[in-house]
């Protein structure tokens, strides 16, 4: 019976051990800012994009893994009609929307999903769309209601987007976060209940991981999804939402988070060497940039925003922020690497007696006072305020007072919507590897009304060539395109690029699958902790 007792008692052990070996383990990662929404569709942040996007929702189509090529995702297959105007997607069958306190689906995914999440973006009449009080800053600066005609209901499984025009980058523009799929049953009941609000703050999705809680400033909990389509993550996710560069060093050090985001550049050497860390690093599609406000009396005259290129120590600035290797100088509105990167362009030269000179014809000869805006995130330099700092005493230098202000990354996105600066810095990183991402969006007309391009420019011809680029799928004409767009960006200087930085992120040494993308995205579920 002792024999028994032992035998069974060890099995027993076991058991249990093998359950708890079952359980998803929780991983922690230190983030940098608090998310505006969990609404994929509402927001044009990378912080807002790794909280909402990546962890709860899906596309019809996605990037693989650390590349720009494009994949199935909710659509296991797609057709494209010769003539380029019919997208058809045959969705993936047994898809199950998230379950959770406030929500139990009662369908799969279908057609209907894909309809609604669209529909709701671009049709004025749609039941939702006027409950979008900021708009759809991707959809309306990209202009998605004149690009699509109408989106065709097939089958359950079956959708069909007819366009009016050729759109050479609408695929990859399908793959971006606000055409993430929502549940249309969801929100049917939200409208009935008068609880619209709760689509920002209590989501569902077909994402990887399911929504728990969220604390503003403090964290937001996930759990796996036990039931996702691409399989189980391995672990429970919280992102602990920590500012400072250095603290989340610190709890990384001390176990309390296993992935920290943005180390500053002049830290990573010495991560390099600590064997219980590993870094991870990448050359992203993201330039630096500070968007001058050209709808404020000072920076309309093309004298004083070419004073302020002139006076902008790009070379020294990169070394004080970066020192050897970390960051590149750019001049272009996008990346060098992307398609049509006009390399005829020159910088504007670094001189101060010219922009002193130029000042004076525009009418300043004692020099002006600006207003600098920034968040008070850590961003890619790993220290927004010193970013600032440098660019305050390069404008010194030829009379121009730089005023300071910085706020939390939410405060900052909208007082920069609304126009309240003069000079706003800020970083954009692609979202489908096109040119489009960073020109519509960013710097046309239509960006311009919805307060997304931060410079408020509006230039007709650019507009037009930017258009027309998106209108063909030749790609050395559209490289053509870009081209000669560019040479209006660099004569009428709406912004100043500043770089291209290397993206790092630290883990602990017992992190693995965590894969470095280079449009910037954080995906956490494929990370295992060993």
């Amino acid at each position: 019976m002792k024999a028994a007792f032992r035998l069974n008692t060890c099995l027993l052990a076991v058991a249990l051990a093998t359950a708890v070996q079952a359980q998803a383990k929780t991983l922690v990662a230190c983030t940098e800012a608090s998310p505006e929404t969990f609404d994929p569709a509402v927001h044009s942040s990378r912080y807002t994009a790794d909280a909402a996007d990546e962890p709860l929702y899906n596309r019809l189509v996605e990037f693989k893994p650390g590349t720009t090529e494009l994949q199935p995702s909710l659509a296991e297959r797609w057709d494209i009609s010769p003539d380029g105007l019919q997208y058809t997607f045959y969705l993936r069958k047994g898809v199950k929307f998230h379950s959770t306190s406030y929500f139990k689906p009662t369908r799969e995914l279908t057609a209907d999903d894909v309809i609604w999440s669209f529909e709701r973006q671009i049709d004025p009449k749609h039941p939702w769309h006027e409950l979008a009080s900021k708009g759809f800053p991707f959809s309306d600066s990209m202009e998605m209601s004149k690009i699509i005609d109408h989106i065709e209901k097939v089958d359950d499984h079956t959708v069909r987007f007819v366009l009016q025009h050729e759109e050479s980058p609408f695929l990859a523009d399908l793959a971006m976060g606000f055409t993430s799929i929502l549940s249309a049953e969801y929100a049917d009941q939200l409208l009935k209940s008068g609880k619209t609000d709760d689509l920002g703050f209590k989501p569902v999705g077909t994402g990887p991981f399911v929504f728990e809680r969220y604390s503003r400033d403090s964290q937001v909990r996930y759990k796996a999804n036990s039931n996702y389509w691409d399989g189980a993550p391995a672990v429970d996710l919280v992102q602990a939402i920590t500012l400072d560069s250095s603290v989340r060093l610190q709890r990384l050090k001390r176990g309390e988070c296993q992935i920290s985001l943005t180390p500053k550049p002049s830290d990573v050497p010495a991560l390099k060497k600590d064997p219980n860390l590993k870094v991870l690093s990448v050359e992203e599609l993201t330039i630096g940039f500070n968007a001058l406000n050209v709808t404020h009396k000072p920076l309309s005259d093309v004298r004083v925003r070419q004073a302020i290129a002139m006076a902008t120590d790009q070379e020294g600035t990169i070394k004080a922020l970066y020192g050897e290797g970390a960051a590149k100088p750019v001049w272009g509105p996008y990346p060098p690497a992307m398609l049509g990167y006009n390399t005829d362009i020159k910088p504007w030269p670094y001189d101060l007696e010219k922009a002193r000179q130029l000042l004076a014809e525009a009418g300043y000869p004692n020099g002006l006072e600006l207003t600098y805006m920034s968040s008070t995130g850590s961003g890619p330099s790993g220290n927004t305020l010193r970013v600032a700092q440098l660019f305050q005493g390069d404008m010194a230098k030829i009379g121009i007072k730089v005023n300071i202000r910085q706020y939390e990354w939410g405060e900052f996105v909208r007082r920069g919507k609304q126009g309240e600066h003069d000079i706003l810095s800020m970083s954009w990183v692609s979202d489908n590897a096109d040119p489009d991402n960073f020109l519509s969006p960013n710097l046309t007309c239509s960006a311009a009304k919805n307060g997304e391009n931060r410079a408020r420019w509006c230039n007709a011809e650019f507009d037009s060539l930017v258009e027309q680029a998106r209108r063909t799928s030749n790609l050395d004409k559209r490289a053509e395109l870009y081209r000669k767009a560019q040479e209006i960006f660099h004569n009428e200087i709406p912004w100043i690029p500043t770089s291209q930085p290397v993206r790092n992120v630290v883990t602990r040494s017992n992190v693995s699958g965590f894969v470095m993308s280079p449009l910037g995205k954080n995906d956490f579920s494929t990370v295992r902790l060993d």
